[in-house]
C-alpha cells in the first residue's frame, strides 16, 4: 500500500521489476516515466489536498499504467496486482476522469512535449527524413445509445453508418517515432441535424448541464465544428508550443483552399503534402482552369510528361499549377495503364515525385498508431456516458501510446506492439505471484489456528527449507520489501 503521498507511482512500481529479459520492457517504460517532470499546479491548476488518499499525479500515473497491467477500466482495478500496491476504490478514478476543471489538451501537450524532446535526443544529425505532422480521423464505434452527444457517423472503413464518434488526431513523426499531440472528438449532424437518430433515441441520450467556462464545454463546442477548422487550430497550437516540423501530411479530405492558404502563410514555415480528389476542383495551368482529370488527359503520353518508375512500379506525371492563388505542384500516379489515376498536391515545388512519394508514405504511420492503440490500449472503446470522460480517456490513451513509443525508441524493440506484449508479461507474473501469496497466507493462518502453531514457524518451513518454493520466493521478495 502507498504510504507516502510524495511517492512517485512510476518509481514505486519500478522497484518490482528486476533487470532481466522478462522485465526489460517494463523497465524501459518505467525509465521514461520517471524522467517526466510533472507538476500538479501546472497540469491540473491546483494541488491535491493533504487529506487525500492519492494525489492527482498519482491517480494519473496509475491510469497511464492500466494497459501494462491488463486493467481494462477502473471497475477492474480492485482485481489487479496494482490494487495490492496502491489501495483505492474505483470511484477515485471515475471522479478524476469526469472532472471538468481539468484541461486535458494542456495535460496531453505537457507530457507529449517532454516525451517528444526525449525521443529527439536519439535523432542523428545526418537523418534525411523530415519531421512531419499527420492529420487523420478514426472511428469510435459505440453500442450504448445512452451516451452524451452520441450519434451516427459514416465509416470509411466499413462504408456504412454506425453509432459512435469520430476522433480527429494530429500526430508527429520523424520516420522512427510517432506520437499523438492533439485531438478532438467530433460528430456528424447529418442533413436533418438529428445525427441520424430518431427522436426517441435522441431523448434517451445522457445529458448534463456544463459550466459554460469549463474545458468540457469548450470541447463540446468542437463537436460540431468542421474538421478543416479543427485541423488548422491544432496546427496553430503545435506552432505555439515551438515544435518544429517540415511537412503537414493529410488525405484528400483536407486538400482545400483554406488549408493551402494557411500553410503558405508566413508564420507556419512548412509545406503541405497530401492526396487530392480527382473531382471538380479547378487548377490553373498556363492561365486556364482544368480539373485533375483534364490535366491528366493533357499529359498522359510519354512525349508530354508521363513517365514510368521501375523502382516503384507505377506511372507518374508532374505538373506545376496555381491553386487558391498559390504555386503548387501536382503529382499523378497509377499502378498500370488500365488503373485509375490518383493525385498528390504539395506546396513545395522543389521536390520530385520520388521524394514526395517517400515523404507521404510517412503518413501511414498514423494508421499504425490507430491500429496499435485500439488493439493494445482500447482507444475509443470507453464505456462512459459523459462526454468529459470520453475526452479524458482519449487523452490518457494518447499519453500511454506516446510513452510506449518513446520507450521503444530507447530499447531494442522494433514495434510498440512488441514492447507492450513483453511489458504485460511482467505484470502477469506479478499478478499471479500476488494471488498465490494471498492463498498461501490464508492457508498458513488456518493451519496455525488448527494446530496452535506460530505463523513464523510455518513460514520458515515452507519458504526457507523448500527448494520447490525458492523460485516463488525470488519473485515475491520485492513485494515483501515494499
Amino acid at each position: 500500500m502507498l504510504s507516502d503521498k510524495g511517492t512517485n507511482i512510476f518509481s514505486e512500481i519500478g522497484n518490482f521489476f528486476k533487470e532481466n529479459d522478462a522485465t526489460s520492457a517494463m523497465n524501459a517504460i518505467m525509465d521514461m516515466t520517471k524522467a517526466l517532470r510533472l507538476s500538479e499546479k501546472r497540469l491540473f491548476g491546483s494541488e491535491s489536498k493533504c487529506n487525500c488518499k492519492l494525489t492527482q499525479l498519482q491517480v494519473l500515473g496509475l491510469l497511464m499504467l492500466f494497459p501494462c497491467f491488463m486493467i481494462r477500466n477502473a471497475y477492474n482495478y480492485s482485481k489487479s496486482s496494482l490494487s495490492g500496491l496502491f489501495d483505492c476504490r474505483k470511484d477515485v478514478f471515475y471522479r478524476f476522469i469526469s472532472n471538468e476543471s481539468y484541461d486535458w489538451r494542456k495535460i496531453l501537450a505537457t507530457v507529449s512535449l517532454q516525451l517528444w524532446n526525449k525521443s529527439q535526443e536519439k535523432r542523428t544529425s545526418d537523418s534525411t527524413d523530415p519531421v512531419c505532422l499527420m492529420v487523420d480521423d478514426t472511428d469510435y464505434p459505440k453500442r450504448g445509445i445512452q451516451t452524451e452527444l452520441i450519434g451516427k457517423i459514416y465509416s470509411h472503413v466499413t462504408h456504412s453508418m454506425m453509432l459512435g464518434f469520430k476522433g480527429l488526431f494530429i500526430g508527429i513523426t520523424d520516420g522512427i517515432s510517432q506520437m499523438l499531440l492533439d485531438f478532438a472528438i467530433v460528430g456528424e449532424a447529418g442533413k436533418k441535424g438529428d445525427h441520424g437518430l430518431k427522436q426517441k433515441q435522441l431523448d434517451a441520450r445522457f445529458s448534463k448541464e456544463h459550466d459554460k467556462d469549463s474545458h468540457t464545454a469548450k470541447r463540446i463546442g468542437e463537436y460540431s465544428q468542421s474538421k478543416i477548422t479543427l485541423m488548422i487550430e491544432m496546427i496553430r497550437r503545435v506552432i505555439k508550443r515551438k515544435i518544429h516540423f517540415d511537412y503537414v501530411l493529410a488525405d484528400s479530405w483536407f486538400a482545400c483552399a483554406e488549408v493551402i492558404l494557411f500553410i503558405t502563410s508566413r508564420h507556419v514555415r512548412c509545406h503541405y503534402l497530401g492526396m487530392i480528389k480527382m473531382g471538380k476542383t479547378k487548377y490553373i495551368y498556363k492561365g486556364k482552369e482544368y480539373t485533375a482529370n483534364q490535366l491528366v488527359a493533357i499529359f498522359d503520353h510519354p512525349k508530354k510528361g508521363r513517365k514510368y518508375s521501375r523502382l516503384l512500379g507505377c506511372w507518374y506525371i508532374t505538373v506545376d499549377v496555381i491553386f487558391a492563388g498559390r504555386n503548387v505542384r501536382l503529382f499523378f500516379t497509377k499502378r498500370d495503364k488500365r488503373g485509375k489515376w490518383n493525385g498528390l498536391i504539395t506546396t513545395n515545388r522543389k521536390i520530385d515525385f520520388f521524394e514526395a512519394y517517400r515523404i507521404y508514405s510517412m503518413r501511414w504511420s498514423l494508421e499504425v498508431v490507430f491500429k496499435e492503440s485500439k488493439q493494445n490500449l482500447g482507444l475509443g472503446k470507453y464505456q462512459m456516458r459523459n462526454f468529459s470522460s470520453q475526452i479524458a480517456m482519449t487523452a490518457i490513451t494518447a499519453m500511454q501510446y506516446n510513452l510506449l513509443s518513446t520507450a521503444r525508441r530507447f530499447s531494442d524493440y522494433e514495434t510498440v506492439g512488441g514492447l507492450f506484449k513483453d511489458a504485460t508479461k511482467g505484470s502477469v507474473e506479478l499478478t499471479l505471484t500476488e494471488r498465490i501469496w494471498d492463498i498461501m497466507l490464508e492457508v498458513v493462518r488456518k493451519i496455525a489456528e488448527c494446530f496452535n502453531i506460530e505463523d513464523e514457524d510455518i513460514f520458515d518451513t515452507l519458504l526457507n527449507r523448500s527448494d520447490k518454493l525458492s523460485h516463488f520466493v525470488e519473485l515475491y521478495q520485492l513485494k515483501l520489501a515494499s
